[in-house]
This record gives C-alpha cells, structure tokens and sequence, in this order.
C-alpha cells in the first residue's frame, strides 16, 4: 500500500462527506422533473461548479495528464486559439439560453417538438448507444488508478481463490455512484458534486503550489529541452512532429465548441437544471473561471512529471515509475499510469491521501451525473416515446432507476471485456461523434433557424453518424489508421451541416414557430424571467448584456471581455514576432513562469468567490425546492404531438 493512515484517514473523511450531503437531500426529490433535472431550481454558481466536477472525472483527470505529458508547454498556447471563441459562445448564451427556454428535460425531447416523435426515438436510441460505448472505459480507467497508484494488490484470497481485486473496485465505485443517484436523482447529483468540484479545485491548486515551490525551474527546462527539435514541450512554433495532440486537434475543437454545445448528452440532467435562462448562460459565462485551477493542474503537473522522467537527477524516479508499469497489458494503458504513478512516488502523506480523495469524488462525480443521463435518456427517449400515455409518477421513477443499474452492469461488463488501443482523447472524440458529429446541426438549426426541416434533420443525423461509426470500424481493424479520431469527428461535423441545409432547402418547405417552442413573445413565462431594465441602454446590449442583467452581471461580463481580450492579445502579438524572430527556449520558460503564477493568483481568487456564491444558490435551491408547487404532468412526455 502508498497510502499512509494520514492519507486514508482523509479519503474516509472526504467520502463521509459526500455521503452525508446527498443524505440530506432525499426528502426533496417529491418529483419526476426533480430526479431529472433538480425540478429546474440550480443557481449559477452552484450549477457551474458542479457541472465543471461532473465533466471532469477520474477518466479525464488521467486522459488530461497522459496527453500533456505528450504535449507539454507548448499545448497551452494553442489552446489561446480558443478563448475568443468560447468568450462569444458564453456571453452570446448561445444553445444554452434557448434550449432551456423550451424547458425539455432531455435534448431528444426538444427534438419531438421541433421535428417528430420518430425523430425523437432514433436520435434517442443513437445518443444511448454512442454514451453506453463512449462510458463503458470509464470504470476501467479509473480502477486501474486506484489500484496501481494506491498499491492495492491486483488479487485478493477469498476463502482459497484467488479474486481479481480490479473488479472489484469497480463493484465498489460503481455502487457508491449508484446509491447518490438514487438517494435523490438529480438534486443529490448536483448537492454532492458541488461539494466534490470545491475540494477539487483546492486540492489542486495546493499540488501545483507545491510542485512550484519545490523543483527547480532550470531542470525543468533541462528536461523539456531534450524533446525533439520538431516536437519541442516549450516552444509551440516548434511542434510540427507533435502527433495528434497539434495545432490541428486544436482547430478542430475550436469547430467543434460552435458546433456543440450541448450535443454531448452525458450531463443532460444539468443542461435542464437551471432555474431560469439567464442563470442557464450565466453559469456558461463563470465556467471558465471555475475552470483555471484544472488548466493549471493539467499543463504544469505532467511538465513536472516528464522532468522527473527525464532529467539525470531524477533517474531513480524514472526507474521506479518504469518498474511499477512493466508488465501491464497495452502500451496505452502504460501512457494512462505515468503521471499518477510519478505522483504516486513523490506526493507527501497527507497530499498523495487528498489527491486520491480529488479522484474518487471526480470518479463519483462522473459516474454519478452519466448513470444518471444515460439511464434517463434510455427511458425518457427510448421507450416513454412508444407509449400512448405517460407513466404514473411512481412507475416512472422505478422504471428511471431500474434503466440506471442497467446501464451501471453494461459499462462495468464492458470495462471488463474491451481492449483500449489508443489515447483516451481520441476514443471520446470518435465514439463522441456517433451523435456529436450530427446532433450540432440539428440543434442549431432547430433552435435558430425556422425553415430547418425533419428532412434535413434526419439526413444530418444519418451522416454524422455514419461517418463516425466508419472511423470507429477502421481504427477497430487497423489502430494505425492515418485519420484518427479528432479528423474523423471533423468530417462528420462537415457532412452533417452540408446535409441539413441542402435537405432543408430541397424537401418539403415549413416554417417552425419558435416562439412557441421557446416560450417567449406571447408564450412567454413570466415565472422565468426577470426583468431588471425593460430598455437596456445601447452599449451594454452590444456586449450581449440584456434586460436580465443587474450590476453584478455586467461586472461578470466585464470581467470575462478583460481577461479573453488580454490573453487574445498575447497570443496574436506573441503569434506574429514569433513568425518574424528567432525564440530562444530561456524566453519561452520565463513566459510559462509568468503564466504560471498569473494563473495560480487568480485560481485562489476564485475558489473563495464561488465557494461563496455557491452555498448561497445551495440555500436558494433547497428552499425553493422545499416550497415550490410540483406539476406532475411536467414528465418529458410530449401530449398532443404528432
């Protein structure tokens, strides 16, 4: 075992914890739109936090290391590709504000309303199975972790036989995962990932500060200098034999954060959850605050790691992380374990007991939040569909838990029968793109366009798909395959666009009232919107800020246009002296530096600020929850469609 007393001590207690929030909140699921998204009651802040833990997961704790121990540096500042991007799909509200003014409890929902039910049943079969696929190593993964970073034996003696002690972790995992969604549906979800996503962020940053202040920058350097000159870790103008994880995966996901938001369906509870649109997108707005102490923790600790990998003066941790994964089935599971085993060697008691703690609540927090989606969608767009009338409050809620262990004994079979043979990355991005690679254009279009057609919907769909499932065949028989799983996920975008415009204009004309769909104009819900200023002045609405927005809003959004805008600058001026001059290594470490620490400053800041904010919606939640008045016919359950 790694783990001293100390560090077991904290991983109970942290467990304790989270147990006794989800607890406390059983008597307030009283609903079917409670168990399924909260009974649309999270404020921002608490919805953001949350969100960002559920997102996170132990899977993509280790899939974030294993790809920045390959990329080093050099991947942050392509990542700066993005931040005007994402800036104007925040503060725009774009997907998100509109998708919760229908107020859908799934996204399939959304799409009996706008196209048919039909539709609703086929993309709701195609989002089960590419999640059952793209969940099904979620367990493996994260028992692997647990079992080589904690020194747990791979089998134990029980009564003379010799049991595989990596089954059952995952027993163990997934039934704690299980009885928080069950306690308390989305509610219990969403109180205990809150929690987790707070310890997380503090633990976080505490390791980076720590890795910081103990190793010395100039061996870093050393270290990193000694990747090739074409695939260097410090300067990113010197990454053109960097495979995979390049300059053109980070286009590609600049495409893919237009094209879908909200697509992927594995945290469907939370999309639904807000207690109105704008806290919907303001928490879409905070969420990049919430994440820097992540982007700190994934950039600057697989650096760290690959230093002790190997620079001279840490050639004995390097043998010790080398022994400890020799004989592990799967070069890429061998990728997966470096990181947290150099962790493993080097974290003092007391940290390496809080960083196991931070994986089992990500791990719990992911597993939580996609028993929960998946097993939902199952029900809710699979098999309520086919039914002429809906379920009784009671049935309904059985047949939601009954879906969740199904899906639980799926991926835990599956975890125990699948080979992975490429980075963790790339397998989300190509089983992802089994409903991402169509469902983006059949989001935006439903949401945006009114002459967009069930047609053109249909045709998107159907080639997303295809496409995606012909990448996953061919990397199936050849692993090699020149096309890897970001590319593939990029053709399909492209086709299923094409496919929804020309289908939409070519077959049988419609125009959709949105307005309606949407709730707004003369269906509009008074309940859900709070106006601050009937005429917002000119300037503020240039900026995206509306008549919901209060002085506190704005600061947000100030703050948002400030810090992009900052860093855009950055980027574009670093950009451009970089294509005219020569860089040297030493200035490139004495911007990481910088860029560190700037980071790091700021990550503490946030921690208290939506730690605050946080428990202040947790109050808002519960008492609403505890008074509101429960619709019980608000099920997901489309009457009078065709």
């Amino acid at each position: 075992m790694n783990l001293s007393f100390l560090d077991w001590s904290i991983v109970v207690i942290v467990l304790g914890l989270m147990v006794f929030s989800v607890m406390a909140s059983k008597s307030l699921m009283r609903s079917v739109a409670d168990f399924l998204a909260a009974g649309r009651s999270a404020g921002r802040y608490v919805l953001t936090m949350a969100t960002g833990v559920a997102g996170l997961g132990a899977i993509t704790i280790v899939a974030n290391l294993e790809m920045n121990l390959v990329a080093g540096f050099s991947m942050a500042w392509w990542g700066m590709t993005m931040g005007l991007v994402i800036l104007i799909i925040k503060v725009s509200g774009w997907v998100v504000y509109r998708f919760r003014q229908t107020r859908c409890l799934t996204m399939a929902q959304f799409f009996e309303m706008r196209y048919s039910r039909k539709f609703r049943i086929f993309t709701g079969i195609v989002a089960f199975i590419a999640g059952l696929i793209n969940f099904g190593i979620f367990p493996a993964v994260g028992a692997r972790f647990f079992l080589h970073f904690c020194g747990i034996p791979l089998t134990v003696d029980v009564f003379g036989i010799d049991v595989s002690t990596y089954a059952l972790t995952m027993i163990v995992l997934l039934s704690i995962s299980l009885y928080f969604v069950f306690s308390g549906g989305q509610i219990a979800v969403i109180i205990a990932d809150f929690f987790q996503g707070a310890f997380v962020n503090i633990v976080f940053v505490i390791t980076i500060l720590y890795f910081f202040f103990t190793l010395d920058w100039g061996q870093i350097q050393a270290a990193l200098s000694t990747a090739p000159e074409n695939a260097s870790l410090i300067n990113p103008f010197k990454t053109s034999h960097v495979e995979d994880f390049n300059f053109w995966f980070f286009l590609i996901a600049v495409v893919g954060n237009i094209y879908g938001p909200l697509s992927w369906q594995g945290t469907q509870g939370y999309n639904a959850s807000a207690r109105s649109a704008h806290e919907a997108k303001m928490a879409g707005v905070l969420d990049g605050w919430r994440g820097l102490p992540q982007v700190l923790m994934f950039l600057f600790i697989p650096v760290v790691a690959y230093c002790a990998l190997h620079h001279p003066d840490f050639s004995h941790i390097a043998s010790g992380v080398e022994a400890s994964i020799q004989g592990i089935e799967g070069e890429a599971i061998q990728n997966q374990l470096k990181v947290p085993m150099f962790l493993s060697m080097v974290l003092p008691k007391g940290l390496i007991g809080a960083f196991v703690a931070v994986m089992l609540a990500a791990f719990i927090s992911t597993h939580d939040t996609y028993l929960h989606s998946w097993g939902s969608i199952f029900i809710q767009d699979v098999v309520m569909p086919f039914r002429k009338k809906p379920f009784s409050k009671k049935q309904h809620l059985r047949v939601l838990r009954v879906s969740i262990i199904s899906v639980a004994i799926f991926i835990f079979t599956f975890s125990m029968l699948f080979t992975q043979s490429e980075y963790i990355f790339l397998f989300f991005a190509i089983t992802g793109a089994i409903f991402l690679g169509g469902s983006g254009a059949v989001i935006i279009g439903g949401l945006y366009w009114k002459r967009g057609t069930k047609a053109g919907a249909w045709a998107a769909m159907i080639t997303g798909s295809t496409i995606a499932i012909a990448g996953i065949v061919i990397h199936q028989i050849n692993p090699d395959f020149f096309i890897n799983g970001q590319v593939f996920y990029a053709i399909s975008m492209g086709g299923a666009i094409g496919m929804y415009i020309l289908f939409s204009l070519l077959g049988k004309r419609s125009i959709c009232d949105l307005d309606k769909i949407l709730n707004r104009g003369k269906y509009a819900r008074t309940d859900e919107l709070k106006v601050v200023s009937e005429v917002p002045e000119k300037g503020w609405k240039i900026l995206g800020m509306g008549k919901e927005f209060t002085r506190g809003d704005k600061f947000i959004y100030i703050l948002n246009y400030v810090w992009s805008f900052g860093w855009t600058a950055i980027f574009i001026f670093g950009t451009i002296y970089n294509l005219t001059h020569e860089v040297s290594n030493d200035s490139w470490m004495a911007f990481w530096a910088i860029f560190i620490k700037i980071h790091v400053f700021i990550a503490v800041i946030v921690i208290f600020w939506f730690i605050i904010g946080g428990i202040k919606d947790l109050r808002a939640m519960i008492l609403r929850l505890k008074t509101m008045e429960r619709d019980d016919s608000d099920d997901g359950f489309i009457r009078n469609q065709e």
